[in-house]
């Protein structure tokens, strides 16, 4: 029989999950420790049921893919074995007893930084103390990898699929890196480069970690959602989970590979106010409408808030995102939910710093104001500036940004384009979506622009095509 202690602190951990998903747990569990029986699989009510990681992996290739990479299966194994029960030598027998599989649930899906963070400290090194930054990163490396994976094959990408976006192992990587440069030791410094990975990191930095980045709880609940299938389908879903991948509109059919990798998509998305995380739609890409800056102002006018990547000659990814609709006007507009970010070589992004409010400009066909789209800075010193003279721009930040404290986000200062996205984010606001022609003022913004300083307002807005939406995009 088991030992008091041992019985309330399991009856405890499973008191947390409603009736419906402790059933769920159990169900798995029972299928677990059905497929790990040996020769005595018979008597296997009398003896008490076990999971061993052969019976993990097993449940991973019964199907013709694997939902989840063998380096994660083990890591999970790993998590599970760590949990001591009460009258046990810890962590030496090779089984997992249904109080170990029940106390992982919980405490990785319910529980607390305190809670998540032995298990996952076994879950990086078997062997438990300090650990190095390098294992630190291979670890947030399979659980990034495993996410996109997972996704990939319950058919959770939502329009997205590893054809249409970029490469997502480089993706893996500059995610898992921004992820890990949050690690902090305990005087305030943060290591980094080789530094970094030679560091040794004691239980208590790595749990300070992993409760100032939401992203590693978010992607271990994920992965034991999806990958084991369990809870899956239960209304506990947070909005991290919900929108952790936003749907995907306006690419279907079109031949379009999109600048983002998925990784890009997933960490770019949640630094999006929430009420715009569930959808984007494709506006405006070069490939498919042409390297010309009307055409931009034509597809990006009153569209909503929207995100631009641009990618230089150089292969340096990067963008922003516009709070507000585009407007074409001599004034800078937006508000401070506005940023800008780097995707490739590095993934970052880079929030206001309230010392000015120059946060979007957009201004087409005037004497007198720069001409082209901007974000952050000042005329001539933009952090991301796309010149009227289509296919030219430039970041510059000497040392940082004064808007949005970012880096230089091209490999030059002054760059030349090589491809451009704007995607919608959000639901289209009202007027974007009524019938009826284009106003001649997005074909002419500069009779548009001529209006806004004579201090008179649009009578046309409103009247314009809807958006295509694809909605069999999923």
């Amino acid at each position: 029989k088991m030992g008091n202690a041992e019985s309330n602190a399991y009856q405890n951990h499973l008191s947390r999950f409603l009736p419906e998903e402790q059933s769920d747990i159990d169900g798995l569990f029972e299928t677990l420790s059905g497929s790990s029986g040996s020769a005595g699989a018979k008597n296997v009510k009398a003896a008490k049921k076990t999971v061993t990681l052969a019976a993990l992996q097993a449940r991973q290739y019964a199907h013709t893919r694997d939902p989840l990479p063998e380096p994660m299966t083990a890591r999970l194994y790993n998590g599970m074995k760590s949990i001591d029960l009460p009258g046990k030598s810890s962590g030496l027998s090779e089984q997992i007893a249904k109080e170990q599989f029940v106390i992982f649930m919980s405490n990785l899906l319910k529980g607390n930084a305190d809670e998540k963070i032995s298990i996952i400290m076994r879950m990086i090194a078997k062997t438990g103390g300090p650990l190095k930054g390098k294992q630190i990163l291979e670890f947030t490396e399979d659980l990034i990898t495993a996410v996109v994976h997972v996704l990939r094959y319950r058919k959770e990408l939502k329009g997205w699929t590893l054809e249409n976006t970029r490469d997502s192992s480089s993706g893996v990587k500059a995610l898992a890196s921004e992820l890990l440069s949050e690690l902090k030791l305990p005087d305030g410094t943060k290591p980094v480069g080789s530094q970094l990975l030679e560091t040794n990191f004691a239980q208590s930095v790595i749990e300070d970690w992993v409760y100032r980045v939401p992203q590693i709880s978010v992607f271990l609940s994920v992965v034991i959602r999806q990958g084991l299938h369990v809870l899956h389908s239960l209304p506990d879903q947070t909005n991290d989970i919900l929108n952790l991948v936003p749907h995907c509109k306006g690419i279907k059919g079109r031949g379009v590979v999109s600048l983002f990798d998925i990784p890009a998509i997933i960490y770019i998305n949640s630094h999006l106010p929430a009420e715009m995380q569930h959808k984007w739609q494709l506006l405006f890409s070069s490939r498919l409408h042409g390297e010309s800056f009307s055409q931009l102002c034509a597809h990006v006018v009153n569209k909503g808030p929207c995100i631009v990547i641009i990618r230089d000659l150089d292969g340096f990814l990067f963008g922003g995102f516009a709070s507000h609709s585009w407007e074409v006007k001599p004034q800078f507009q937006g508000d401070n939910r506005c940023f800008l970010f780097s995707v490739f070589p590095t993934l970052a992004v880079y929030t206001y710093t309230g010392y000015n409010d120059h946060y979007m400009y957009l201004n087409h066909g005037q004497q007198t104001m720069p001409n082209g789209l901007g974000m952050g800075g000042q005329h001539g010193y933009f952090g991301l500036w796309i010149d009227s003279d289509y296919g030219k721009g430039h970041s510059k930040a000497k040392p940082r940004c004064t808007t949005y404290n970012s880096p230089q986000l091209s490999a030059r200062e002054d760059f030349t384009l090589d491809a451009m996205e704007v995607w919608a984010v959000g639901d289209a606001p009202e007027s974007a979506g009524k019938k009826g022609k284009k106003s001649i003022l997005d074909v002419d913004p500069q009779a548009q622009a001529l209006l806004e300083m004579a201090g008179k307002s649009r009578q046309s807005e409103g009247l314009r095509e809807p958006m295509e939406e694809d909605e069999d995009d999923d």
